[in-house]
């Protein structure tokens, strides 16, 4: 998504003459998001592999897939980075530099930021010397972030337009939430402290977003570590150890301004994003447990409120540990022309787009099942109100059966290729699709209607990261090497 130059249009709109172009060099990313949906086709992508908790004493990595069709290693993995140490669970990623510093011409996105769930570390991946095949450039240990900040288990990075990089933490060294925050990073990657006040830290961490134009940044609740590392137990969720709330922030001020509770209906959090429009003051989160997307919206006097968007009704089962089964939506997206959001269901095993064009009545236009608990030959049968028993039929896909259940996903920035992983956390892995550590991930493509609506898995895209040189691994985010809708900011 970086570029050297950039077009100035007069009065804000393009001109058809070449002779009225003026070239610039610009910062990272693009002007816009909508001129960022014009931007080259990805070519590659980068995908967190996952060894911790798998049985596989091998440290994790940063896979390199080409995704470009004309490519003879089209759907491969072409490079693999280790990382130096064994027991990270590389997580999300984010990046030195972004769009939100597009207007800054001496910004650069080179590092990506790879921080590490368990062990508490941050990589930092050169990306730029060589696209193909990144390098480790840098290492912040543990020790110095919790020497400084007292924080640890580190999940999203984003960065900011000052140069500075900022990462959520979801607790302290004994996983406890009461130590979560934001740790604050300089452009050397050299730890300055928490990016919050003090005295104005989250009761629980896990994902954020900012939107300037409205001094504000807003946070999700996961739970504790010291529970949520052990698997999930419903006990917990009773006992207070996961979160039901949004952090609303002061930006950049990082005074806690706001705690909005999603009660009932918002239980544990997750995903966060602003509508990619930096004018809007209005963005969706979801809410894994109760399966629902929350949307969140600012009120005249400039507090924020929120609604019930999408409800996604649990299903009576049989053969299951409990009688009903949530959705368990972990991860979702918004397209770039604020169209489209995109969620999963990682225990049901679909993957649905909604029309957001009005957010307080968000539409289903397309919905595909790509694996889940419930698909044909599982012992766990849906059962509807009828009595009636079914399962979904979900398809083979280059003569693979596709394993566990919808996670991570990623689009293309023209908005008509869906990404999809699914590895969520290796403990809940382990507990919810036991074979998913033994077999290895895959990875899946989506093509995307942009007009009607519509999904349709793509046939002649697998990659298996079960067949990884070191044995089966876990995949988790993607990262394309420019930038996409998850990773950029506009200010």
């Amino acid at each position: 998504m970086a570029t050297d130059v950039v077009v100035l249009q007069h009065e804000g709109k393009r001109q058809g003459s070449e002779k009225q172009h003026v070239f610039c060099k610009a910062g990272p990313g693009y002007a816009t998001p909508l001129d960022a949906m014009s931007g080259p086709r990805e070519s590659l992508i980068y995908v967190t592999c996952v060894y911790s908790g798998t049985g596989i004493e091998k440290p994790d990595y940063l896979a390199t897939v080409d995704v470009d069709p004309s490519s003879p290693t089209f759907s491969k993995v072409i490079h693999r980075l280790p990382m130096p140490y064994l027991g990270d669970e590389l997580h999300h990623t984010g990046w030195n530099s972004c769009s939100s510093c597009h207007g800054d011409p001496s910004a650069d996105r080179r590092f990506l930021i790879v921080p590490s769930l368990i062990s508490g570390r941050i990589y930092v991946v050169d990306t730029k010397t060589n696209p193909k095949a990144p390098s480790l450039h840098k290492v912040v240990h543990r020790e110095e972030i919790i020497q400084k900040t007292g924080l640890a288990y580190l999940h999203t990075s984003h960065c900011l337009a000052s140069g500075d990089v900022v990462v959520s933490c979801l607790g302290d060294k004994d996983g406890n939430a009461k130590g979560s925050g934001f740790l604050l990073l300089d452009s050397e990657f050299n730890v300055k402290g928490r990016w919050e006040k003090t005295g104005h830290s989250p009761l629980f961490g896990y994902d954020f977003w900012y939107q300037p134009r409205h001094k504000t940044m807003i946070s999700s609740s996961w739970g504790a570590p010291a529970a949520f590392t052990k698997g999930f137990s419903l006990e917990d969720v009773t006992n207070g150890f996961y979160g039901k709330h949004l952090y609303v922030y002061s930006w950049p001020g990082g005074e806690l301004k706001q705690t909005l509770d999603l009660g009932s209906t918002g239980l544990l959090p997750l995903e966060i994003r602003f509508l990619h429009d930096p004018s809007k003051d209005t963005g969706f989160v979801g809410c894994a447990l109760t399966s629902n997307m929350v949307r969140f919206f600012k009120n005249q006097d400039d507090s924020w409120s929120h609604e019930l968007a999408i409800s996604v009704k649990p299903l009576k089962v049989q053969n299951w540990i409990l009688p009903e089964m949530p959705g368990l939506i972990t991860d979702f997206l918004i397209s770039l022309d604020d169209r489209f959001l995109y969620f999963v269901n990682w225990l049901h095993g679909d993957v649905r787009q909604y029309n957001i064009e009005d957010p307080k009545n968000p539409e289903l236009t397309g919905q595909v099942w790509v694996g889940g608990l419930i698909q044909k030959g599982s012992q766990i049968l849906a059962e509807g109100e009828d009595g009636k028993r079914w399962q979904f039929d979900v398809p083979e896909v280059q003569g693979h059966k596709l394993r566990g259940g919808p996670q991570m996903l990623q689009l293309s920035l023209d908005g008509k290729r869906l990404y999809v992983t699914n590895s969520l956390f290796s403990t809940w892995d382990r507990q919810f699709y036991p074979d998913l550590p033994v077999k290895g991930s895959h990875m899946l493509q989506i093509d995307v209607n942009t007009e009607k609506g519509g999904l349709s898995i793509n046939p002649n895209f697998f990659v298996d990261f079960g067949a990884e040189p070191d044995g089966p691994s876990l995949a988790h985010e993607m990262r394309y090497p420019g930038g996409d809708c998850t990773s950029d900011i506009w200010i």
